[in-house]
């Protein structure tokens, strides 16, 4: 859980919530887009607990709030009303500097397209968030290394995008989001752009990092890949339909 730090690097601090085991807390969440004259309802209500070490996979077709859950849990964008709390910080009442903070040392980003700078090498797209950190360069190196060992490229360090397949950009992707040792992993359609072998691949890769005690959660269109997470979140006009576990 966190607490109240004097290093201003640290994440900030509106603790509100007195569970540790609760990640994510979403209590009767709405979050309204204005299009013209419209007013479109993504989120119409949404409250959900996610637990710290699960694996959640948010399904629902086009429309149904997914896109919008995801950019809020990411912090990315703020509720209309309701609290989102994320490691017990409300977005609500941060501001746009502390909600950057939040975004860059409790979270991890995985994407469909898998978002990696072509011009620089593996090693310094996975160092990236570390650079943002502040890290030193001798320590950053040695954890791009590390992670890049873990997805199964220690060999391919000084290798750029551009000479790897799309699997293997993928697990670069997944070695930078892991590169602050983020509380949530936020993964949006991650095996889209991959054949479905190598889109098993990555799927058993993030099962073993769940395994691990990570917490994942996963945007997906496809059932087979949904599968692989331990809860099963479908939305339907902005609220939940059901949860499967």
């Amino acid at each position: 859980m966190t607490t109240a730090m004097t290093d201003q690097s640290a994440p900030p601090t509106h603790s509100v919530s007195p569970d540790p085991q609760v990640v994510v807390k979403l209590e009767d969440v709405r979050k309204t887009y204005q299009m013209g004259e419209n007013h479109v309802h993504a989120l119409a209500g949404v409250s959900l607990e996610i637990n710290r070490g699960s694996f959640w996979a948010i399904m629902g077709p086009s429309g149904s709030g997914k896109s919008t859950m995801l950019n809020l849990l990411g912090c990315l964008d703020r509720p209309s009303s309701g609290r989102c709390l994320i490691e017990d910080n409300d977005l609500a009442v941060l501001s746009d500097d502390e909600l950057s903070n939040l975004r860059l040392r409790r979270l991890g980003f995985i994407f469909q397209s898998f978002n990696l700078i072509q011009q620089l090498t593996l090693q310094e797209n996975i160092e990236l968030p570390l650079f943002y950190m502040g890290m030193d360069a001798r320590e950053s190196a040695a954890r791009a290394a590390e992670l890049a060992d873990l997805v199964g490229l220690g060999d391919r360090l000084q290798h750029r995008p551009s000479e790897l397949s799309g699997g293997q950009q993928q697990r670069v992707a997944i070695a930078r989001a892991l590169a602050n040792d983020p509380a949530i992993l936020l993964a949006d359609e991650p095996t889209g752009n991959l054949d479905s072998s190598t889109g098993d691949q990555i799927m058993d890769l993030l099962t073993n990092l769940h395994n691990q005690g990570r917490t994942i959660i996963m945007v997906t269109h496809e059932p087979e890949v949904a599968a692989f997470a331990s809860h099963q979140l479908h939305m339907r006009d902005g609220k939940v339909d059901r949860i499967e576990s």
